[in-house]
């Protein structure tokens, strides 16, 4: 079972391999500089209020991770997010960011967002066909 909450300083390690990982990988980032302790918590210490970080955890394993970040910082897209999910690469397929994107939509409705922006390749077919349906079939 994946049991999702927001993430903590304790969890920017994991994070942080996630998030190299998906560099690595070059499937869910165009970055290409590998990220060290510093940028991430630099990046972390920015998530505050409505902009959230959770985390996915199986068996006691960070497996995942999702964030709302800010889209612009107009105030015209104010109730506009831009969402990063990112996956444990032996962890990947499995469901894990469905579920994190489930619960980042009710978070966004929770804190005034009314569209949410995702950047995906044309390899992440799933996530594409998740956000495409409408919300009575989710």
């Amino acid at each position: 079972m994946v049991i999702l909450r927001q993430a903590a300083e304790l969890d920017l390690g994991n994070i942080l391999t996630i998030y190299n990982q998906g560099i690595e990988d070059r499937i869910a980032t165009l970055e290409t500089d590998i990220k060290d302790e510093a940028y991430i918590s630099d990046w972390f210490n920015k998530y505050q209020g409505r902009y959230s970080v959770l985390i996915a955890e199986q068996n006691d394993q960070v497996v995942g991770w999702a964030s709302i970040n800010s889209y612009s910082s107009r105030s015209a897209y104010d109730g506009v997010g831009d969402l990063s999910i990112y996956i444990h690469r032996d962890h990947r397929g499995k469901g894990v960011g469905k579920q994190l994107l489930q619960r980042l939509e009710e978070i966004g409705k929770q804190n005034n967002f009314y569209k949410f922006v995702l950047f995906t390749f044309p390899l992440l077919c799933l996530v594409r066909a998740y956000i495409t349906k409408p919300d009575t079939e989710k």
